[in-house]
């Protein structure tokens, strides 16, 4: 696998957050944001970041036109009395929710095949879909004074290789996050050196940026409270508040303690999904926390969100704190 790095960076990642495409679109209706949910995610971002002491005034940054007005909002004039910001190290990743998948899965894009007009159509489709809901992220944090970039990764030169990760130049996100900037990248359809294309999924996008760029922490912010023994959806379902990663990679649910530890947990898959869903989430998490890095799956738009986002449950989880915890575990 061909990953170009820097040979160094001046600070840290603080933190890698991936917003699940559930919880900043609503998953039933077609191309459709989650615009309270996003509004508030975008908020918690720039609270977190905010190194010392937080602005009392926001200077947005993005300076296009805004559907049903006829100006462009622009606070040049306040920049000239505002201090520098300082923002700590943050990368964004996100889903695509009704985005994209839609596309994906009736033309087949996952399973390759370049050759097939419907596939060729559909990498397109999928392309166009998923870029717009980058677009509208990218805007929305803009709007909350964080620095962002778009980031694809088909644009950033990501393959892949039987949909296993075969290239990617972080350098550009290195260099990025290095010149005061937030990437923003996302779950995007690329070239595949075997089956001709595929869907590159938004958490192994995180796990790699994880593996390559050692942040303290990461986040994932879903639309449930964290991972559940079944779907949440169903009776009795419970929250497993923490979960132990070994040495091989196994993981085993510490808190609570199962009556049934053998049990495999259950997940599910919405039939669109092209990218593996909660089981997916779980799978590359616990890749993650075998680096030594904590992972914090949260429902977002939660005071629970801003405290992992925060990094307040490095050293001490409350218990009144509900989400789940994957971690290292000798």
């Amino acid at each position: 696998m061909e990953l170009n790095l820097p040979e160094s960076r001046s600070r840290s990642i603080r933190c890698i957050v991936k917003l699940g495409g559930a919880a900043i679109t609503c998953k039933n209706e077609l191309e459709k944001i989650h615009d309270e949910n996003l509004e508030i995610v975008a908020c918690q971002l720039r609270q977190a970041m905010m190194e010392g002491s937080v602005p009392s005034k926001v200077i947005g940054m993005d300076w296009s036109k805004r559907p049903g007005s006829s100006e462009i909002s622009c606070d040049v004039d306040d920049l000239g009395d505002q201090d520098s910001s300082e923002f700590s190290k943050f990368v964004v990743v996100h889903g695509a929710g009704s985005f994209g998948h839609f596309q994906a899965s009736r033309s087949g894009v996952h399973k390759g095949g370049l050759e097939k007009p419907i596939v060729k159509a559909g990498f397109v489709a999928t392309r166009i879909s998923v870029t717009n809901l980058n677009l509208e992220i990218v805007r929305a944090l803009a709007r909350e004074g964080i620095p962002t970039i778009s980031m694809s990764p088909f644009s950033c030169g990501w393959s892949t290789s039987k949909r296993d990760v075969a290239s990617a130049d972080l350098s550009t996100v290195a260099k990025t996050i290095d010149s005061g900037f937030v990437p923003v990248l996302h779950g995007d359809a690329v070239l595949d050196n075997i089956l001709g294309c595929t869907i590159l999924s938004g958490d192994v996008i995180i796990r790699h940026l994880a593996d390559h760029l050692k942040p303290e922490y990461v986040v994932f912010l879903t639309d449930v409270l964290g991972v559940y023994d079944r779907p949440p959806s169903e009776p009795d379902a419970v929250l497993l508040k923490e979960i132990a990663v070994g040495e091989d990679g196994s993981w085993k649910v510490v808190n609570p303690v199962l009556k049934h530890t053998n049990k495999k947990v259950e997940t599910s898959v919405a039939a669109h999904d092209t990218t593996g869903g909660m089981e997916t989430k779980i799978s590359e998490a616990a890749m993650i926390a075998k680096l030594g890095i904590d992972v914090y799956i949260v429902k977002a738009a939660t005071t629970h969100s801003q405290r992992a986002l925060n990094g307040e449950l490095r050293d001490n989880v409350p218990v009144d704190w509900l989400g789940t915890i994957i971690k290292y575990s000798k």
